[in-house]
């Protein structure tokens, strides 16, 4: 490690304003056995791979925390890309092999990354693609692409989650391992998730997501990720078991001295803080490993100054107190719109999600006790960094090397059942893309027509018969249905206005007619907008969930390829709940529940037909109470079934 310190800046003035203080600024040597060339990477490679050594390689891969967790579980990460300098130089200081700053959003470097994985024999592909928003047009390009089994063309930029796909295609690790953030799968169509899902089935892996909350598996945060692991030749992946104990922010840094706002070391990037030693659990482990000669040093435990307006608010503060709370003389922000602008952490709970943008301003993350923000080494804490890995660059940079990172205790417990899983292979019992088969079969040809308007040709036919006859008897659905069928355009019922209001009565809801002929008027004189998916769930008087089966049932101008939204209702949870034998009716509706429901439609031909099934199956076989579970086309797939053989006779 070599250090370029610079001198204070000198103190100015200026209102409320702060000494500025620089640095230190790190720099970190690279690793003994780091590789400057791909020649001799690959020669390393082999070198680790004849001791028996598990290869892994980290993408997008930061200043490595998922590479630390792999290296915990038994994997050697030998191969690092990320496009950040920095981070990069930090990557390279601590692991061997090639760390390289290259741009995985150009084609070459995706085949070039591919090839080199699989010349080495990199066992596991891990890594966080950062998925970027595109528009309709591109998403339905991609969606033709992989319904029709289409490669996409290499002279094309890709997105960053295209290049990560591609390089799991071209190299075919045994175990592909995944993380960001749940957002990723959470838009109304779960469109990237589910063609990625589908992408890996299709050259051969069995896929397994979840929505994970990090503090159970012992990281001292809240911080919710997205997880998908894709194993080989059709094994089946078993999630690591849960944490029994929260680690509380106080488990987590209570044993870091105390120190001022702006205060550095001297020694520059050498210099430390005293250190007593650790008391929890949690500390102990992250002490571990540091050298004898550094026993009572804690390097990085830096942060910046504090204004003066500031630290008469963060004494005013405790872990409850909004910004808004505050008096308003402390103020510095609207607090209209910066309700949080400032958040004492909780001592004896979690820690908020630490993320880049502390490398910005540490005003969420204001020290439990003392009157500043978090230093580096604490901030490097939340996130289970040991406090012996040290971060390139002057503390902004390590700040956000931090925030961007994964936390290396998640890693080691994914990693560890990555491991496990490979060791005792057991076969998945069915992908995505066979319970998709089998539904959209069943679909095709049940007998059972509980919802006929799941099959009706214009999405004007659903809109009315839904508000019409949602949760009516099967009597009066079969008797009514062809009645309102006749009506095919909006038009239709406007002109049947008096009949509507008689079926209505049959129907035992008169009052729902109105509803339906002031909807039919509205888009009898704007026709266009049933055909524009986004417009038609704005319309008044029309509910989102009404907009979203109608736009699941009829595809606009019949485009079989374009994007079907993921139905979230109740009746659809419940099946996924029993089928999966994890109870996402009941808890993370919006995560969790989406995450099962994506996994049994898929994304392929049948997606669509899939989805029907399963809002039919909600209504006809899999009721809430004496589900026909012998009659399901799930039956033998099913974990609650499977669990009650009885429900079968």
């Amino acid at each position: 490690m070599t250090t370029e310190d610079q001198p204070p800046a000198p103190a100015r003035r200026r209102g409320y304003g702060v000494k500025l203080v620089r640095g230190p600024f790190v720099r970190l040597a690279p690793h003994p056995k780091a590789c400057s060339e791909p020649e001799e990477f690959v020669s390393l490679a082999s070198e680790l791979r004849a001791e028996g050594v598990r290869l892994a390689a980290d993408l997008f891969s930061g200043a490595g925390g998922l590479s630390l967790g792999l290296d915990a579980a038994g994997y050697k990460v030998v191969l690092a890309v990320d496009h950040d300098e920095e981070a990069v130089e930090t990557h390279r200081h601590h692991h061997p092999g090639l760390s390289v700053n290259w741009d995985l959003g150009d084609p070459d470097r995706v085949r070039q990354v591919g090839e080199l994985m699989k010349a080495a024999g990199v066992e596991l592909l891990a890594g966080g693609p950062p998925c970027q928003p595109f528009s309709k047009a591109g998403r339905s390009k991609i969606r033709h692409r992989v319904r029709h089994g289409l490669r996409d063309p290499y002279d094309e930029r890709r997105d960053l989650w295209r290049s990560f796909l591609e390089i799991a295609r071209t190299a075919r690790p045994q175990a592909v391992l995944m993380e960001n953030v749940p957002d990723m799968a959470l838009d109304k169509e779960m469109f990237i998730l589910r063609t990625m899902v589908h992408e890996l089935e299709s050259i051969g892996y069995s896929v397994e997501e979840r929505s994970v909350e990090t503090f159970r598996y012992g990281v001292p945060q809240f911080r919710q990720r997205l997880i998908l692991v894709a194993l080989r030749d059709g094994i089946q992946f078993t999630w690591p078991r849960e944490q029994p104990e929260r680690v509380t922010v106080w488990n987590a840094i209570g044993d870091l001295p105390p120190v001022e706002g702006g205060w550095r070391p001297e020694g520059g990037a050498e210099g430390w803080s005293d250190y007593e030693g650790p008391v929890s659990e949690f500390q102990r482990r992250m002490r571990q490993a540091v050298s004898a000669s550094d026993k009572h040093k804690v390097f990085d435990h830096i942060t910046r100054p504090v204004r003066e307006d500031d630290a008469r608010a963060f004494e005013a503060m405790d872990h409850s107190t909004r910004y808004s709370d505050l008096p308003d003389d402390m103020k510095r922000y609207r607090d209209d719109i910066f309700d949080d602008k400032y958040k004492r952490l909780d001592e004896n709970n979690l820690s908020r999600t630490i993320t880049a943008h502390i490398a910005k301003d540490g005003y969420w993350y204001i020290h439990p006790r003392q009157n500043r923000t978090l230093t580096v080494r604490e901030a490097a804490r939340l996130q289970t960094f040991p406090d012996w890995f040290r971060f390139a660059g002057p503390p902004s940079a390590a700040f956000r090397q931090i925030g961007n990172a994964v936390p290396p205790l998640l890693g080691e417990h994914l990693a560890g059942a990555v491991r496990a899983s490979l060791d005792n292979p057991r076969p998945v019992s069915a992908t995505t893309q066979d319970v998709a088969a089998i539904l959209a079969r069943w679909f095709d040809s049940a007998a059972v027509r509980g919802l006929p308007w799941l099959r009706a040709e214009t999405r004007w036919q659903v809109i009315q018969t839904e508000m019409l006859l949602d949760r009516a008897p099967a009597d009066v659905v079969r008797f009514i249905w062809p009645l309102l069928a006749r009506w095919r355009q909006p038009q239709d019922t406007v002109l049947a206005e008096s009949e509507l209001v008689e079926i209505s009565k049959w129907a035992s809801r008169p009052q729902r007619a109105g509803t339906i002929l002031e909807l039919a008027g509205r888009l009898a004189d704007n026709p266009e907008l049933l055909n524009d998916d986004d417009q038609l769930r704005q319309v008044a008087g029309l509910t989102e969930s009404v907009a979203d089966l109608a736009v699941l049932v009829v595809p606009a101008h019949g485009d079989e390829d374009s994007e079907e939204p993921v139905l979230v209702t109740k009746g659809v949870l419940r099946v996924a709940a029993r089928f999966s034998g994890d109870p996402v009716n009941r808890r993370n509706r919006l995560t969790d529940g989406r995450l099962e429901i994506a996994r049994m439609i898929g994304a392929d031909s049948d997606a669509r037909r899939a989805h029907l099934g399963l809002v039919e199956l909600a209504n006809t076989l899999c009721r809430p109470v004496e589900p026909e579970c012998n009659a399901c086309p799930l039956q033998k797939l099913c974990l609650e079934s499977r669990a009650d053989p009885l429900r079968l006779f």
